[in-house]
């Protein structure tokens, strides 16, 4: 399990490396911004720990131009801010969890381990291919009759959860829960409104998503 940690204060950056290390995860550091924007676009991290106050780049604007660049690695934002409406800006910039500081360790690595149990579904699996429309897990893309589809994150994330469980009815709350983690949730209304642009964008390809409300119990996909 491959873990970019981010964070600017140096012994904690030591203390975190050492006990993920000695929990068998792989860890690669840094406490700069720009270094670390660097690293996840290039590196094949399963895992992004990112700090939110750093130099160069701010974990904020370092965690929205990694979602601008189609890269859906899960990330655990830190902070020192508990307000909720630092939370929910972290959330819908792209965030998979939020955890304030300070915490313990053990709360850490559970969230983790949290985090790797969602991303389990798409490891040995490169493109997924229903109707003539065509997921990349790889690349972050939809593509219908040879035409990028251009999907937001939250669009993205839940044309993937569906893909990836097809013929199994999905609810709203682990369709919330793939968008913006176990600790938040997003309303029915919001993940309809996704969903509806998604279909649109598809159609103006040429395609259908076949993504279908069962009424009552939630969504499925099938061919």
């Amino acid at each position: 399990m491959k873990v970019l940690l981010v964070e600017d204060s140096a012994s904690l950056r030591r203390s975190l490396t050492t006990g993920l290390k000695n929990l068998g995860f792989t860890v690669d550091d840094t406490a700069d911004g720009s270094e670390a924007l660097s690293m996840a676009l290039t590196g094949n991290y399963e895992v992004i720990v990112l700090d939110i106050m750093l130099p160069s780049i701010d974990g904020i604007t370092l965690l929205k131009t990694l979602r601008q660049n189609n890269n859906d690695t899960r990330v655990l934002l830190l902070s020192a801010k508990s307000a909720p409406e630092d939370r929910v800006k972290g959330l819908l910039a792209g965030a998979d969890d939020y955890l304030t500081k300070p915490f313990s360790f053990d709360e850490l690595h559970a969230r983790l381990l949290s985090l790797l149990r969602r991303g389990t579904l798409r490891k040995n699996i490169d493109k997924i291919d229903i109707n003539g429309i065509t997921l990349d897990l790889q690349l972050k893309t939809l593509r219908c009759n040879n035409k990028f589809i251009d999907l937001t994150p939250n669009e993205y994330k839940i044309v993937e959860c569906m893909f990836t469980n097809q013929n199994t009815i999905v609810t709203a709350e682990k369709l919330s829960e793939h968008i913006s983690g176990q600790y938040d949730a997003v309303s029915k209304n919001s993940i309809e409104a996704h969903l509806s642009s998604a279909r649109k964008k598809t159609k103006v390809s040429g395609g259908e998503l076949p993504i279908h409300t069962k009424r009552g119990f939630g969504y499925m996909i099938s061919e």
